[in-house]
Parts: C-alpha cells; structure tokens; sequence
C-alpha cells in the first residue's frame, strides 16, 4: 500500500515511521510513505498557506489554492481514496481502518491552524475521518494514527496474522485481561484456567472476561453486537451483580 500525506509539516512523521510496526512495513515492502509539502503550492514567496478568515474571528484559515493544488498533483493509482483528518470527519473505528486497508493509496490531507476554506474541503476530499472528539494542532498525529492503524492489518505485516482476532474491536469487544511469566507478581497469581491447558475452558474464560470488561467500560460497543444464548445470560448476570 502507498500512503501519501500532504501537509505543511513533513519533518514530523520521520520519527514514527522508522520505529517499530512502520518500519518492519516498509523495510518489507508491504506499504511506502510519500510526503508532500503544502508549502511548495504557495503562490508568493514567503510560502504562506494561510490568511484571516473571512467574517472575523480568532486565528488563521488555510487558503484553498496551495492545499487543493498539493493535493491535486499527487498521483492516485489503482484503488486511491483521499482523506481529510478533522474533527468534523466520521469517527474513525478498528471496522474503518479495515475498510481502508482494501485500498492500493491514501491519500492522508492535513489541516492547520483554524481549519481549511470550505471550497478546498469540497474539492479534495472524498471521506473526512476524526480521531476523536478532541482538538489537536493539526491533522499529523491523526494521519499517523491511520498510517499505524492500517498497516498492521496489512497481509504479512505482522508476525502472527492469527493475534488481530483477539485484539480489541475487532470483534466488537474489549480484548480480554492477558498474562504471561512469572506466575505469581506482587500477591497477585495467573487465572488457573490459564494454566488448565483445556482450551474449551480458556475460550470460554476468555470471551467472558472480554464482555465483562466492555459491560464495565464501554457498554455502548454491546448494543451492535450479535451476541448469543449464553452471552446474554452471562451479561445478565453481571448486571444483576451489579445492582445487588
């Protein structure tokens, strides 16, 4: 996959993309990252890409031609999608990111300031993402949110293809409480079902702590879940509980 990212900080991603999931990506040949400097469309020589915005109000609003023309001289091949992070976009989920690693290119647009001339919005962007119900100064650190999202669910990417089951949201759940050596820490010992080797048991244990820990923290992700028999059971039990 080919992430482009348009923005007028460029420097800022160096850092996260030479660490850890990223560069394992990229050193792989399995996605590339290409920057584009939102500066280089400015038509004046002090490369401004913002002015006041139109009505008053505090702050600057980015000007639509060196946006729109940065975004419109990246080449988009194959299945290309563009995408504007902003606050107003849809909230982004572990089902989007999935949805977006179907694609061969993003197309990763980064506002500034106090946000961008709606005539530019219009023109580049053909889905809007936030991060967030939150302000950020700009939209890098939600692009490089997508970039990490998205590549790890790249076929070959990570390691154990098998471990992107249990993680949490992709089945709709919290992921459950995990363990590993030594056995015992600070008073505190490994669930002895862990230590069972009955994996019916495991399961079981396992999918229950996880509706546990959504019913107790995001109750919310339960109500699109297609629960059966024995989860509702099991959820009527903690509710109970918890009203006694």
């Amino acid at each position: 996959m080919r992430f482009d990212v348009v923005t007028i900080f460029p420097g800022m991603f160096a850092s996260p993309l030479s660490d850890s999931i990223p560069k394992r990506a990229r050193d792989a040949g399995a996605m590339d990252v290409h920057m584009h400097d939102i500066r280089d469309h400015a038509h004046d020589k002090h490369r401004v890409v913002d002015d006041t915005p139109y009505g008053g109000g505090a702050g600057m609003v980015m000007k639509p031609e060196p946006i729109v023309e940065a975004v419109e001289a990246v080449p988009c091949k194959g299945r290309c999608l563009r995408v504007f992070l902003t606050p107003q976009g849809e909230p982004f989920t572990q089902k989007i990111a999935r949805e977006l690693s179907g694609y061969d290119q993003l197309v990763l647009i980064c506002g500034r300031y106090e946000g961008v001339d709606e005539r530019a919005r219009k023109a580049i962007a053909e889905r809007e993402i936030s991060i967030g119900d939150y302000v950020l100064s700009g939209g890098e650190l939600a692009a490089m949110v997508v970039i990490d999202a998205v590549t790890r669910l790249l076929p070959g990417v990570l390691g154990n293809e098998v471990s992107l089951d249990d993680e949490s949201f992709e089945q709709g759940l919290l992921e459950y409480p995990q363990f590993t050596r030594p056995d015992a820490f600070r008073g505190e010992t490994v669930p002895e079902v862990l230590k069972s080797g009955n994996h019916k048991e495991i399961d079981l244990w396992r999918r229950q702590k996880a509706l546990e820990r959504t019913f107790q923290r995001r109750p919310e992700l339960l109500e699109a879940m297609d629960l059966n028999d024995e989860d509702r059971r099991f959820l009527a039990q903690l509710e109970m509980s918890g009203k006694s």
